[in-house]
C-alpha cells in the first residue's frame, strides 16, 4: 500500500512515520508513505500556496495550482490514487471506512488548511473526510489518524492477527472487552477470577458478555440493529437476556 500526503507542513509527519507500529510498517516495507510539500509545486519564487478568497471574507484559501500540479506529477505514470481531502464537514471517519480504505493499493490525502481549499481542487477528490465535529488548524492530524487506522489493517503490519479481531468495532461494531495484566492485585483491585482460571471457554464467554454489556450501555441502538438483522447468535441473545435481568 502507498500513501501520498500533500501538505504545507511536511515535518509534522517525521515522528509519526518513525515510531511505533507505523514506523515498523514503513521501515519493513509493508507500506510506503510519501509526504509532499505543496510549496514545492508553487509557481513563484516565494512558494506562495494561499491567497485571499474571491468575494471577500476572513482568512486565506489554498490555491489550486500547486495542489493540482503535485497531483499531475504524482500520477504521470498513469496510476490514479484514491484521493481523500480532510474537511471538517466531510464524511465522518470510522472503522468501516478504515477497512474499506485498507483494500486500496494507493491513497492520496490532501491536508486542508487555512479557511479552506479552492473548490476546483475537488475535481480530483473521491471523498471528503472528517475525524469529528470540530475544527483543527489543518488536516495534518486527521491525515495521521486516517493512516494509523488504515495501516494497522494492512496484512503483516500487526504481528498477531487476533489483535485485529479483538479490536472494538471490528466485530460487527461491538465494543471491546476489558483487559488486565500483571499484577493480579494492585492497590486492592483484583483481576477477575475467570481470567486467572486458564479455562479458555469460560474466558471467551466472559469476554463476550463484557463486550455485549459495554455496547448495550454505550450504544444500545447498535444492539437493536444487530437483533433486527439477525446478526446476534443464540448464545449472545441469551447473554443479553441475562444482562437485562441483572
Amino acid at each position: 500500500m502507498r500513501f501520498d500526503v500533500l501538505t504545507v507542513l511536511p515535518n509534522i509527519f517525521d515522528c509519526f512515520l518513525q515510531e511505533g507500529v507505523i514506523g515498523k510498517a514503513v521501515s519493513h516495507g509493508k507500506v510506503e508513505v510519501n509526504v509532499i510539500n505543496i510549496r514545492d509545486f508553487a509557481f513563484d519564487k516565494h512558494k506562495v500556496v494561499d491567497d485571499v478568497p474571491y468575494g471577500g471574507g476572513p482568512g486565506m484559501v489554498l490555491k489550486p495550482e500547486p495542489i493540482l500540479r503535485a497531483y499531475d506529477e504524482l500520477t504521470k505514470d498513469g496510476e490514479k490514487p484514491y484521493v481523500l481531502l480532510t474537511e471538517p464537514w466531510g464524511e465522518t471517519f470510522n472503522q468501516r471506512m478504515a477497512v474499506e480504505l485498507s483494500k486500496k493499493k494507493r491513497i492520496m490525502i490532501i491536508c486542508g488548511r487555512y479557511e479552506g481549499i479552492d473548490e476546483r481542487v475537488k475535481t480530483i477528490v473521491d471523498k471528503e473526510v472528517s475525524i469529528g465535529d470540530f475544527v483543527l488548524t489543518g488536516g495534518e492530524l486527521p491525515a495521521m489518524v486516517i493512516m494509523d487506522a488504515v495501516i494497522r489493517l494492512v496484512p503483516g503490519v500487526l504481528g498477531n492477527k487476533e489483535s485485529l479481531r479483538a479490536d472494538s468495532f471490528m466485530d460487527r461494531g461491538l465494543l471491546g472487552y476489558p483487559n488486565y495484566t500483571r499484577p493480579a492485585v494492585f492497590r486492592g483491585m483484583k483481576v477477575p477470577e475467570v481470567l486467572l482460571s486458564g479455562h479458555h471457554k469460560r474466558i471467551e464467554l466472559w469476554r463476550k458478555e463484557q463486550s455485549l454489556k459495554k455496547t448495550l450501555k454505550k450504544n444500545p441502538k447498535l444492539i437493536e440493529e444487530l437483533k433486527q438483522k439477525g446478526l446476534l447468535t443464540k448464545e449472545e441473545l441469551e447473554i443479553l437476556k441475562k444482562i437485562k435481568n441483572t
